[in-house]
């Protein structure tokens, strides 16, 4: 079963960091990626550029209406995402746990089973 890893913390504290810190913390995740990684099971990995960055499309009675910014307000930001190929929800959870405990920011990891859509191209 393929699984979405999805990272949620405070931007304010994440932005904080100094460039030190944020290459620390990197190298520490790094760390936990790399033997999912070595063993085939690691999907896409990627940090999302703070939600100042974010544009979103709402539609509203029928008309779709760009905006800056996130959706939501919230405390914790989503940040980035994990993809992971596992046996079951343990040891996906396994694999959140490992990045929490290397994570000084705290926040939250919602893990969630993916279904895979590919589409197929129809030839004109």
């Amino acid at each position: 079963m393929l699984y979405a890893i999805l990272c949620y913390a405070s931007e304010d504290v994440v932005c904080s960091w100094s460039k030190e810190q944020d290459e620390e913390v990197m190298t520490k995740l790094l760390g936990v990626q790399e033997k999912y990684a070595k063993a085939g099971r690691l999907g896409p990995v990627a940090r999302l550029l703070p939600t100042t960055a974010a544009t979103t499309l709402r539609k509203v009675k029928g008309e779709s209406i760009v905006i800056d910014g996130p959706f939501a307000e919230t405390k914790e930001q989503f940040l980035g995402f994990y993809t992971l190929e596992c046996n079951d929800l343990d040891e996906a959870v396994d694999f959140a746990r490992e990045l929490s405990e290397v994570n000084p920011s705290g926040g939250s990891y919602e893990i969630r089973p993916v279904s895979v859509f590919n589409p197929t191209r129809v030839s004109a």
